[in-house]
């Protein structure tokens, strides 16, 4: 301790560097602690073979083009039925 210094400024900063070297050394856990929920979490992923959100989306985006496909299709067939029994009656009345 320099002649200068008084005792209760050295222990402040003292607990000054103590704190900052532990909220340095909290700082790099938790980025430890991220990366290693991370790495755990994509795992957990790829083992219950789940379905990732761009491929979802992609899925569902076909799956409404062919249920509206299927829907104009029906409306088709069912115009064609209807042409077809006007036909029918037709050339049963004649």
């Amino acid at each position: 301790m320099q002649s200068g210094d008084k005792p209760s400024a050295r222990l402040f900063e003292d607990f000054s560097k103590l704190a900052g070297g532990a909220l340095g050394a909290a700082s790099g856990l938790r980025q430890d602690i991220e990366t290693l929920v991370r790495t755990q979490a994509a795992k957990l992923v790829n083992e219950l073979d789940l379905v990732r959100r761009e491929e979802f989306e992609a899925v569902r985006e076909m799956a409404s083009k062919a249920r509206l496909e299927q829907e104009m299709l029906n409306a088709r067939i069912e115009t064609l039925e209807n042409r077809l029994q006007k036909l029918e009656e037709k050339t049963e009345s004649q």
